[in-house]
């Protein structure tokens, strides 16, 4: 019981993510879920992706801006060993009974959880330049 408490006091409130009684269950998981986990573990995103850019010879930063948000959206999509690492970060902080409702259709709130972190990494993609020393 106080997993589910503690996992839920720490989570940001965003104040975009309403609710509203015509939303799908999978809208309100994604608002009341996954958009809270998802900010909460954006800085994490960040340092796993640049490490993942790292292992990749860091061609990532030689890509031009559109070539960047391919590579983000492919490394996230056909690199199933990365999106999994990513897929677990955001299950890891579901409480038992988010994860009951996640397992009901875990599919489509896949993909929804993984076009949030894409979201997230592109908001965060001028923090992936390579610091200059």
């Amino acid at each position: 019981m106080s997993r589910s408490l503690d996992l839920l006091q720490i989570r940001p409130v965003i104040a975009s993510a309403l609710i509203y009684d015509t939303m799908t269950r999978d809208e309100r998981f994604q608002n009341e879920t996954l958009r809270p986990i998802i900010k909460l573990q954006g800085e994490l995103f960040v340092a796993v992706f640049k490490n993942y850019v790292d292992k990749h010879k860091n061609v990532f930063y030689e890509l031009s801006l559109t070539k960047q948000l391919d590579y983000i959206e492919n490394a996230i999509h056909k690199d199933m060993k990365f999106r999994n690492s990513l897929k677990g970060m955001v299950i890891g902080q579901f409480t038992v009974e988010e994860y009951q409702i996640y397992i009901q259709n875990s599919s489509a709130l896949n993909k929804r959880m993984m076009g949030l972190v894409k979201d997230r990494l592109i908001d965060y993609i001028q923090l992936l330049e390579p610091k200059v020393a």
